[in-house]
């Protein structure tokens, strides 16, 4: 039974009369022609009706909402680098490692002026409080009381000046170190150990892959019939086979000023593992009805005309259609005409097939192609 599978798609038995003309002829030739067509089940399709969709088209790239590019808040030698391209990260973090030679030095010298500032603070502190108590006993004039004052009140503020520094410092040595903004993924590494960082240089980019959106572009005489909460289905490159959907978040209110094309920010029904900047493109739903569509693959093209096989009577009736709007999201075709829902028509039409002939169901053939199909679906083939 090795050839089984192929008859899920079309398994046509075809049953063959060859006809000779009775009396010899010079040219002695001989007519094939064909009396029957067997099919089974999956060969046939009811017609229903179905939604067709109709919008703009838009194209654009999957791109993370929550994305960050940490740059060098101090300069300094990169001595390591913690995480790389595709790691994941944790909040607090650490990725990035600077030299912190120069600025522990900071923080100790300033910490060491922090305390004699406040040293020098509070003798000043005792100096005017004795001074204060002497004046009370007319022992001290009032010129001697002021200076003692104005030390006080400088000592002061050199202390709050050190503490400033001091924290400063402190900032600058904590800033060595660039960690982790939010949970996410590595996107860009850009520095290696060694390599010396000036203030601004950028260090990393960090994503959140679940946090992705389509952002997209659509022409500009098309924006009037978008808004905001609009469907959006779409495909995206490397994932074939597969279709996404989501909403119109925003609309730019500014067209792009070479294209001139309108960007819009496509929220999505269900975040999956996203790779950002993949291409993806689709359409807005901005339109929708119910009417008969139809694969292409069930349609007989002849020059400008279109026509399916209908199942009549138990026999095959070559039945002509008119086409109109093509869905985007499936490829298929809306029947304007010469269909009604509940007629059966071949669902993929092939070979050489005869107006008129007689059609049946083929039981064996049937069961052995549900016997195949479960087989198939047992062993995850």
């Amino acid at each position: 039974m090795k050839g089984l599978p192929q008859l899920t798609i079309l398994a046509l038995a075809l049953t063959l009369t060859l006809s000779a003309c009775s009396k010899p002829t010079e040219t002695n030739t001989t007519e094939e022609t064909v009396s029957s067509l067997q099919l089974v089940s999956q060969d046939i399709l009811t017609i229903a009706t179905s939604e067709l969709s109709q919008g703009p088209m838009i194209s654009g790239t999957l791109q993370p909402v929550i994305k960050a590019e940490l740059n060098a808040e101090v300069g300094g030698i990169v001595t390591r680098v913690l995480k790389d391209n595709g790691d994941v990260v944790k909040t607090g973090e650490v990725l990035v490692q600077l030299d912190q030679t120069t600025f522990r030095d900071k923080l100790l010298s300033a910490q060491e002026a922090e305390r004699s500032a406040h040293v020098a603070a509070d003798q000043a502190t005792r100096q005017l409080k004795r001074m204060q108590k002497l004046n009370q006993q007319n022992l001290v004039t009032a010129e001697v009381l002021e200076s003692a004052e104005i030390k006080a009140n400088q000592t002061q503020s050199d202390l709050a000046s050190a503490k400033a520094r001091t924290v400063e410092a402190r900032q600058q040595l904590e800033r060595t170190e660039v960690r982790a903004p939010f949970d996410g993924v590595v996107a860009v590494r850009k520095v290696s150990s060694g390599d010396t960082a000036q203030i601004g240089k950028a260090l990393l980019v960090l994503i959140n892959p679940g946090s992705m959106r389509f952002e997209g572009y659509i022409a500009a005489d098309q924006v009037g019939a978008v808004k905001v909460g609009s469907a959006v289905s779409f495909r995206v490159n490397g994932y074939p086979g597969q279709r996404f959907n989501g909403e119109i978040e925003r609309i730019n209110p500014q067209a792009n000023e070479l294209t001139r094309q309108v960007q819009v920010f496509v929220k999505l029904a269900e975040q999956a593992s996203f790779v950002a900047g993949l291409y993806a493109e689709g359409f807005i739903s901005v339109e929708q009805q119910q009417s008969v569509m139809l694969a292409p693959s069930s349609l007989v093209t002849e020059g400008d005309l279109q026509f399916v096989w209908l199942i009549k009577d138990n026999k095959l009736v070559k039945n002509a259609i008119e086409t109109g709007a093509k869905d985007p999201r499936f490829g298929t075709v809306q029947v304007m005409s010469g269909l009604t829902v509940g007629q059966q028509i071949l669902r993929h039409p092939q070979g050489a097939l005869k107006d008129g002939i007689s059609v049946t169901i083929d039981a064996k053939t049937e069961m052995a192609v549900k016997a195949t199909d479960a087989s198939q679906s047992v062993t995850g083939k």
